[in-house]
């Protein structure tokens, strides 16, 4: 038969229009006829129009609009349905002449029975038994071959497109037809010369023949075909004869009520779970998908077709081939649920354990922003076409660089990523002309939109990363974010554009609820975290805790029905025998109840249909089961779940599943009152299951549940245990660095003080220094404020000098003697950039039979680690050993980065970076932690020589707020007193052996001091074990555990030590002398009041001593030397005092020794800008430097 083409899409997919004789072929006069007969009959209706209006419209659906192009009525099916505003735009296939016209929902008519008699005009053929191949190279080999494909590549489809354009005949011979798809031998004739298509294309190798089945092109199945074609002759379900050849679009339909935008018949709330006994071993749900093979349980709103195939996945050609260069395996079990949605345009909300993986919604969005046509309506001012919305910098500089990785197989979108601070400048010189993706912070677009008003002028996909964290961290401007995007989208101007919001997230949120009801329409709720999806669901969580002996007793107490409506309830079991047993009693207690477990399969059927079977109003249904049976029953309609045996994470959401049809919409009404909720999940907890009573309770306060007394009691008792295991830990970077961690209970690393860790120990004594000022060489830059460096002695510093001396003694060559043994922590040379430096192993790699092998170094004097080989190391003689690591932490109080951030932006780091490294500042040392210094200020001193004076080059903390990424924080040192307050010390003296601060992998900013690693090999083990610190399990023993604490914290008596006081004109010097070395010290100030107290040997000494006159308390310090504490308490007026405490002590003394001098020395220089020695006090700490007067000169 003639035939002519419509369409080409590939040699697989191609529409034709016949001409000849056959029961599907119709003479073009008819369909000429039949055209002006629906022009006749729907231009005429227009009066009538709600007549003619379809009530409903659903893909898949046959109907007749009116075509712009053609100038006329059409049959059509509809393809896809866009919310738009204050109406739907749908996409619909023209089946008279295979084109896609887009239409309002308003102008779509009822397909009259009279106008669809005749089959459609456009025929969807393919190439008979002609497959794809394509060109696969094995770079390993260094080979290419031609293999089978699944899709045909372009190559192909031009040249199959190019010979038909230039053909002056064409026919077709008809070989089969399945699924509505002409299998056809193609003929063509181009100059005079006839040609086969099929033969053609597998002759040049852009095809190949695949093998016939058995009876395929026989005469009785081509008879059987050429019958099938015959319209009196097809099935019964197919009503209407045009049914029959017309394009198989869509496999689901999902119908949609015109006026209010709701889901109807496939919405898991529409469905009622309805059964059989005939049934009763199939395993169907309305509102969930189960995947048998993993375990894999989805939630829906709506019924999606998974694409689990990355051949048949909603993308682009070339996105499909970039990702398959790069390895990408195919979407996960999430992916293939929220790529349709997103790639056709629609509102979606997905939660999932993967929800934090940009590629949930970043291929389909890319695909859909390649039609480029949906967006001609749009106004041509500048803006984008989709934002992405991420909590935080790091987020946003992921998706970022993704959307850069694959913009070079997608048309130009020139992707950017914005992130301002609050320089005001910075916002208005921002160009985002050209720009059609941009990645933010919700704080960076609010900054943003202040200068570019037209920001969501053209804006059609708002995307919400991470969209529970976003809510819970940026509320407020969230909300304002889509009230914007809102009032930008009603405009008439954006009628025919798509509107789409993506939120993606791990976890529900309350917020979420909100935003599907207020500023989404019909979206797509995709869960596949299953006690996310009970939270959705408004599942009321309940918790009891008893003895394992009481819960029969409890379960009892449960089941005491109040309520008049069905009750079905599953009570889950761990065995056998404890299923056997909670039947027997609640049989006892006239309950009526049925039993299913693995011993019993026989009575499967049977226990199945009196589960499913109708019961009146106020019945009760009680089955107690097994988990290994919850699958095969494939109940999704209980109304209670009773966890009689505690289950693991996993089970926990198999059993929520099995009340899958009671879940309440609450995205639909939100004042559901959880007490009447349909679903109830009831938890017995008792002394056997305690060790996941942390993960209860962190799951009823998601949840938003009522959380018993007596768990919260419990389970702070275990936080703190849990807070007692980390000893061994270092402590945490967050603490140090802002004085606060946003989640203690899941951050590895300790949260407490604890004495014999944190207190200063074979280190440098001017570490010591708490409140003095030094001179410091910032080395190794970890963040904007956080560095590793060393304190310098400007007069005489001993790492210079030993620095010197080993340069010395490596120049001769034959002291460069390479390491043959190298030992974990030994300290060895390493020559760098003709410098060598002092490094210490920390690591060594488990591959030591090669003759070089890798090894993990720390240098001491610098702070920083490295990668080395160990032929690299050289011996160190002992002499150059005896100086104690250099290296000190710096951490710049009182700034933190800003919008909520918890880790500084790269480009204050770099800026910080460039600025200090290297150079001498000068610092005030306020606290003092194991091997870290806070400090504030630190300032940049410049020295003019000819002058003769010095300057203030600039202040650091001054220097990361001008970048406008940094603000202020106030409480960073009152929190770090606060944790120092409670300081911890540890039960016995011996338990100190095994502990240790255990060498931190990931960088050195939690590195602990080199000094103590001797003693950190077993840590690890020993915490592992729990012989740790206390003698008893923290989970089994708390109570003994606080109370060997308090024994600790709050000994019996304290001692008065001895005091002795002098002064000078601006300060008094307060000397605390104990029987032994001070192993715990602490000294607050207040205008009138000093308490000091420590630990010395056995002894607890406490001296509160109330003064004769006021002091400045925030200029007031004290340090330690060995058996001595010095006080120095800054005068709040310079005049001599008479004495120093208001009431006599006898333990108080004036110090006689200091009676002729104390008018000009004194150990730190109080209350001036002065420079001070730091190495003069750590000498003597009461001999004053001979330098002061000529600092103070400058």
């Amino acid at each position: 038969m003639e035939v002519f083409i419509l369409k080409i899409e590939d040699p697989g997919c191609f529409w034709v229009t016949m001409k000849g004789c056959g029961p599907h072929i119709v003479d073009e006069i008819e369909y000429k006829n039949l055209n002006a007969e629906m022009n006749q009959f729907y231009d005429k209706s227009y009066k009538g129009v709600d007549e003619v209006k379809p009530p409903m419209i659903e893909e898949g659906q046959i109907c007749v609009v009116f075509s712009e192009e053609l100038k006329c009525w059409c049959r059509a099916v509809i393809k896809s349905i866009m919310y738009c505003t204050d109406h739907y735009q749908v996409e619909c296939f023209l089946v008279d002449y295979a084109k896609c016209v887009f239409v309002k929902s308003k102008d779509i008519r009822v397909a009259r029975e009279a106008f669809m008699q005749i089959p459609y005009r456009a025929k969807k053929c393919r190439l008979y038994r002609t497959k794809p191949v394509t060109l696969r190279i094995d770079f390993c080999e260094d080979t290419a071959k031609i293999v089978p494909a699944k899709r045909w590549d372009s190559a192909a489809t031009q040249y199959f497109q190019n010979l038909l354009k230039g053909t002056t005949q064409m026919k077709a011979k008809l070989c089969a037809v399945k699924d509505n798809v002409f299998d056809v031998f193609l003929y063509v004739t181009v100059k005079d010369e006839k040609v086969c298509v099929n033969d053609d294309l597998v002759s040049k190798n852009f095809a190949r023949f695949e093998e016939a089945k058995e009876n395929t092109g026989s005469s009785a199945g081509y008879q059987e075909n050429q019958m099938s074609l015959n319209v009196e002759s097809l099935p019964e379900k197919i009503v209407n004869p045009a049914l029959a050849f017309r394009p198989v679009l869509f496999e689901e339909k999902i119908p949609t009520n015109l006026e209010t935008g709701l889901a109807v018949s496939s919405s898991f709330l529409g469905e009622i779970y309805q059964r059989s006994s005939a049934d009763v071993n199939e395993n169907t749900s309305s509102s969930f998908q189960n995947l048998s093979e993993e375990r894999n349980f989805v939630f829906l709103s709506k019924k999606i077709e998974p694409s689990s195939v990355l051949e048949t996945a909603p993308l682009f050609d070339d996105l499909k081939k970039e990702l398959t260069r790069r390895k990408f395996l195919g979407p996960n079990f999430a992916e293939s649920y929220c790529w349709p949605p997103v790639a056709r345009g629609c509102d979606i909300v997905a939660i999932s354990h993967q929800g934090n993986d940009p590629f949930l919604y970043i291929p389909p969005l890319l695909t859909f922003l390649q039609l480029g046509s949906c967006y001609e309506a749009l106004p041509n001012r500048g803006g984008p076409l989709a934002l992405i919305v991420c909590p935080g910098w790091k987020k946003a500089q992921l998706v970022f660089d993704l959307l850069k990785t694959y913009r070079r197989c997608s048309r130009q979108l020139h992707p950017m990523l914005i992130i301002l601070g609050q320089n005001k400048g910075e916002a208005g010189s921002m160009k985002i002309q050209g720009c059609e993706v941009v990645v933010t912070t919700p704080y960076s677009l609010l900054r943003l939109f202040e200068h570019h008003s037209l920001l969501f002028y053209r804006l059609c996909h708002l995307v919400l990363d991470e969209v529970e964290i976003l809510f819970s961290e940026a509320t407020q401007q969230v909300l304002t974010i889509l009230d914007y995007y809102k009032k930008a989208i009603i405009t008439e101007k954006r009628e025919y554009s798509p509107h789409q919001i993506i939120a993606v997230g791990t976890r529900w949120n309350k917020h979420i609820a909100y935003l599907i009801k207020e500023y989404m329409k019909d979206p797509y709720v995709v869960i596949t975290a299953m006690e996310e999806a009970s939270i959705y669901g408004n599942v009321q969580q309940v918790v009891h805790l008893c003895t394992n002996s009481e819960r029969t007793a409890v379960l009892l107490k449960i089941l005491d029905f109040t309520r008049n409506n069905l009750q079905k309830v599953l009570v889950f079991t761990n065995s056998v025998n404890e299923a056997e047993m909670v039947h027997e009693a609640l049989k006892s207690n006239s309950i009526f109840s049925l039993k299913i477990h693995k011993e019993s399969e026989s009575n499967f059927k049977h226990i199945l249909e009196q589960w499913i079977k109708r019961y009146s109003s106020g019945s009760h249904v009680v089955l107690v089961l097994t988990d290994d049976c919850l699958q095969s029953l494939g109940i999704t309609d209980a109304t209670c779940v009773i966890h009689f045996s505690f289950p693991s994470a996993r089970i926990f959401g198999q059993r929520l599943h099995s009340m899958s049809n009671n879940f309440c919409n609450v995205s639909k009404d939100s004042s559901v009152d959880q007490e009447y909720t349909n679903a109830k999940s009831v938890i017995l907890l008792t002394e056997n299951s305690a060790c996941d009573a942390l993960g209860i309770l962190r799951y009823l306060q998601h949840a938003e549940a009522e959380i018993p007394p007596e768990l919260h009691d419990f389970t702070t008792k275990m936080l703190e245990a849990e807070e007692d295991k980390k000893f061994s830990r270092p402590l945490c970077t967050y603490l140090k660095t802002f004085g606060i961690c946003k989640n203690r209970t899941m951050c590895p690393d300790r949260h407490q003080i604890i004495l014999q860790i944190d207190v200063p120990q074979n280190i440098p004594d001017k570490i010591t220094v708490t409140r003095g000022c030094v001179t410091i060489l910032p080395l190794h830059i970890v963040n904007a404020t956080n560095y590793f460096g060393r304190i310098v002695d400007k007069e005489k510093d001993p790492y210079t000098i030993l620095a010197e001396e080993i340069n010395e003694y490596f120049k001769k060559p034959s002291n460069k003697i390479c390491v043959k043994n190298v030992e974990k922590l030994a300290v060895y040379g390493l020559c760098e950039k003709m410098l060598f430096h002092r490094v210490q192993v920390v690591e060594i790699s488990p591959k030591e039979e090669k003759l070089f092998f890798s090894v993990r170094i720390k240098y001491i004097d610098e702070g920083r680690t490295g990668q080395v080989q160990s032929h690299q190391l050289l011996d160190l003689p002992a002499r150059f050993q005896h100086l104690p690591p250099q290296a000190v932490e710096f951490v710049v109080c009182r700034v933190k980065p800003i919008d909520n951030e918890i880790e500084w932006n790269p480009k204050v780091t770099e800026y910080i970076h460039y600025k200090i490294k290297g150079k001498l500042h000068e610092a005030k040392i306020v606290h003092a932690l194991g091997n870290t210094a806070w400090i504030d200020p630190m300032i940049r001193v410049a020295r003019l020589a000819d002058l003769k004076v010095s300057i203030n080059e600039y202040n650091v903390r001054s220097e990361i707020l001008s970048t406008g990424l940094g603000t202020d924080n106030p409480e960073h040192l009152t929190q770090l007193q606060k944790l120092c307050g409670h300081t911890r010390v540890l039960h016995r003296a011996k338990n100190l052996e095994p502990l240790s601060v255990k060498e931190d992998t990931t960088g050195p900013e939690n590195a602990s001091n080199p000094q103590n690693m001797s003693i950190q090999e077993n840590s690890t083990e020993n915490c592992n074990s729990s012989k740790i610190t206390f003698e008893n399990h923290p989970c089994d023993g708390v109570a003994q555990t606080k109370e060997a604490e308090d024994c600790t914290l709050h000994p019996r008596k304290s001692f008065y030590p001895e005091v002795k006081w002098f002064q000078n004109e601006d300060t008094v010097t307060v000397k605390v002398k104990t029987a032994a070395s001070i192993a715990d010290c602490k000294c607050e100030f207040s205008k009138e009041k000093v308490v000091f107290s420590a630990c010395s040997g056995d002894k607890l000494y406490l001296a509160d001593m109330e003064l004769h006159q006021y002091i400045l308390a925030e200029k007031s310090t004290y340090v330690i030397k060995d058996k001595e504490a010095i006080i120095v308490l800054a005068k709040e007026e310079k005049r001599a005092w008479c004495k120093l405490l208001k009431t006599k002590n006898p333990h108080v003394s004036f110090d006689f020794e200091h009676w002729e001098d104390f008018e000009d020395k004194s150990p730190f220089p109080v209350g001036t800008k002065k420079l001070h020695r730091t190495a003069a006090v750590t000498e003597e700490l009461v001999d004053s430097s001979e330098d002061s007067g000529t600092e103070s000169d400058e």
